[in-house]
């Protein structure tokens, strides 16, 4: 119950939850959560997220993402759907296939697979394993991020 009396609805997703996988720690199956997901340690499966996906510089994701936005840092090894913005920082190795509607590489960063780019990735799909369409005309030139 909340200060003024009003009862909580426990049952709501908390938009300011974080999960955190820290370093040393491996996950051997897949991830889903309604909320974002630090990753620091090793996942060898799925991580799927409502929210946001920021791997580590030192986090390795051995299987595929799905989410709204992603920030990578360590190493994955998978295919990437992210249905805004995908950040792909000068520490980050992607060995995979990518589709998203946004995004930024630093310089150094290494990726080594097709990008499909203007895809509408919905929210609904974090939660299915329907096929993803393209939408080539939503394609837009990214300004400076940062």
């Amino acid at each position: 119950m909340s200060m003024f009396g009003k009862k909580e609805d426990s049952s709501l997703p908390n938009p300011k939850a974080m999960n955190q996988l820290g370093q040393g720690t491996v996950i051997n199956g897949e991830i889903n959560s309604d909320a974002d997901i630090r990753i620091d340690g090793t996942v060898r499966g799925n991580v799927v997220s409502k929210g946001k996906i920021v791997l580590g510089s030192t986090g390795i994701i051995e299987g595929d993402i799905r989410s709204e936005n992603a920030y990578l840092e360590g190493r994955v090894t998978g295919k990437v759907e992210v249905a805004d913005l995908l950040i792909l920082t000068k520490t980050a190795f992607l060995n995979g296939d990518i589709m998203i509607k946004k995004l930024v590489v630093e310089e150094g960063a290494k990726f080594n697979g097709k990008c499909t780019m203007g895809v509408q990735v919905s929210r609904q799909q974090t939660d299915s394993n329907e096929t993803v369409s393209s939408n080539t005309n939503n394609v837009r030139p990214l300004s400076k991020a940062f």
